[in-house]
């Protein structure tokens, strides 16, 4: 059976976010077909372009997020 894949399927893949059997089926289809691995190609060179950003939560976050855990614990605790 043939699969086709999408640009969609490129970017999961690229982004680690496909199953093993799709991350398998897509390897095997970059290796044999030339069209998808220039498609492929590009999108990961434009991968790269993007700025690193990362972004950390906020003490106030962090503090409301622990008490709403602290929280729903007690209650299922009860």
């Amino acid at each position: 059976m043939k699969q086709s894949f999408t640009s969609t399927s490129l970017v999961r893949y690229l982004y680690n976010e496909t199953t093993a059997a799709e991350t398998l089926a897509m390897q095997e289809a970059l290796r044999t077909n030339p069209e998808l691995r220039r498609e492929y190609q590009e999108l990961r060179q434009a991968h790269r372009q993007l700025p690193k950003v990362t972004f950390s939560p906020s003490k106030c976050t962090l503090n409301a997020i622990r008490a709403y855990s602290r929280q729903t614990a007690f209650e299922e605790q009860c």
